[in-house]
C-alpha cells in the first residue's frame, strides 16, 4: 500500500524527533508506529479479567464445594500452596490491660 501524507506543526515535530532519537526514515517510523498502534488496540480487546478464566466454575465442573472452599481455590489459582490461617476472632482474644494497672 503506498501512503502519501502531510505532517504539519506538532506532527511534523513529533516525526522529526522520531526519525532522529531512532535513526530510521520516515518510511520506517510510519512502519513502527502503525505495528505498535495496532498491538496497543488489538490489546484492549482482550477479555480483562482473563488471568482469572482457570479460577471461574463452569457448569458441570464437579466441583461443588468451591463456595466453602472459596480462599484456597483462590489461592491454588494465584500459585500459593497454603492460604493464611484466619485471624482469632475477637471474643477469643485476652482484654487488653492498661499500662499501670
Amino acid at each position: 500500500m503506498r501512503v502519501n501524507a502531510r505532517f504539519e506543526g506538532e506532527s511534523e515535530r513529533q516525526m522529526e524527533f522520531l526519525t532522529q532519537a531512532t535513526g530510521l526514515g520516515v518510511t520506517e517510523v510510519l512502519k513502527a508506529s502503525v505495528t505498535h498502534y495496532f498491538a496497543l488496540l488489538r490489546g484492549q480487546h482482550k477479555p480483562r479479567l482473563a488471568h482469572l478464566r482457570p479460577l471461574i466454575g463452569t457448569q458441570g465442573s464437579g466441583r461443588s464445594d468451591v463456595a466453602s472452599r472459596t480462599k484456597e481455590v483462590l489461592a491454588e489459582g494465584f500459585g500459593r500452596s497454603k492460604t493464611p490461617e484466619p485471624a482469632a476472632k475477637a471474643k477469643d482474644k485476652a482484654p487488653l490491660r492498661k499500662r499501670g494497672a
